[in-house]
């Protein structure tokens, strides 16, 4: 049974839906007829983000060839079109926007020899060709462990490499179940091994069954693999056909997360219950400066 939102929840999402001026964002993403997960995933924090001029563009579609029980994003079996001309009108609208930090993300795509790297590439470097925006993040799969794909990927003219450990080990059969840990860690390690200019960042749900120690050792466990970014934030459920909630994290509780992290060793700790993996992604970025 999912459990009742508290009162702290219930006033900061109130606050965020009666943000105004998201018309622009809105009308570019529809124009080029663009996925967002903003949108996809059904984020408490869309229209925060779309009144500050900020979007994540999620590439490859809108549907995904995994079914995470957490999210909300469509599941496909069969294998969905790749539009090829998404690269472009990403570019078009980071310019039309005029973006200081674009972030793109995707959906799984198992049925792709590349997992989808190859339009990644393509997209920022259209962005880059394109556009004048400064700073890149990418928010990626783990292209089931293809580690071409996903240096590639890192070589592309990116600024920040994100990729989501998601929840704790002994939740990864239930939550993440075509997912590996240690996959995921050894992509983040090897990301920052290799190319150690680019920022790496990644981001726990809490909210799920799991304990305390068990987040603990996550953060440790990123620590130990050169994260220079983590965030930590409340899972809500998308829908009545997701997992449902377990418990909600109390305030405080996120405070310390974050004070544990930064003893860790992690740079950068974005701690709170709405925080999601690319809210509020710029001024994140400038503070890593």
């Amino acid at each position: 049974m999912n459990k009742r939102l508290p009162d702290y929840l219930k006033n900061e999402i109130l606050k965020i839906k009666t943000k105004k001026d998201i018309f622009e964002i809105s009308k570019v993403i529809k124009e080029k007829e663009l996925n967002t997960v903003c949108s996809s995933s059904r984020c408490p924090n869309l229209n925060l983000c779309y009144s500050n001029k900020t979007a994540t563009f999620l590439l490859l579609g809108d549907k995904c060839t995994r079914k995470c029980p957490f999210c909300n994003i469509d599941y496909i079996s069969e294998n969905p079109v790749v539009d090829p001309l998404e690269p472009q009108k990403i570019a078009y609208a980071v310019k039309s926007l005029d973006l200081k930090h674009a972030v793109i993300t995707m959906v799984t795509r198992d049925d792709l020899k590349d997992g989808g790297a190859g339009i990644i590439i393509k997209t920022v470097k259209a962005i880059r060709r394109n556009t004048g925006c400064p700073t890149v993040e990418v928010l990626t799969s783990d292209f089931n462990g293809n580690e071409k794909a996903f240096m590639d990927v890192a070589d592309s003219g990116i600024n920040i490499f994100g990729h989501n450990i998601e929840t704790v080990e002994r939740l990864y059969k239930t939550i993440r179940p075509s997912s590996s840990y240690k996959r995921s860690l050894n992509i983040l390690k090897t990301v920052k091994e290799e190319r150690s200019r680019i920022t790496t960042k990644s981001g726990i749900m809490v909210g799920l069954g799991e304990r305390d120690g068990e987040v603990f050792k996550t953060i440790n466990d990123l620590a130990d693999n050169g994260i220079d970014f983590i965030t930590i934030g409340q899972y809500l459920r998308p829908s009545l056909q997701n997992i449902p909630v377990q418990r909600f994290v109390p305030l405080k509780k996120f405070i310390e997360y974050k004070d544990y992290a930064k003893k860790a060793g992690i740079k950068n700790v974005f701690s709170a219950p709405l925080v999601r993996s690319s809210f509020g992604a710029e001024k994140f970025f400038k503070h890593s400066l």
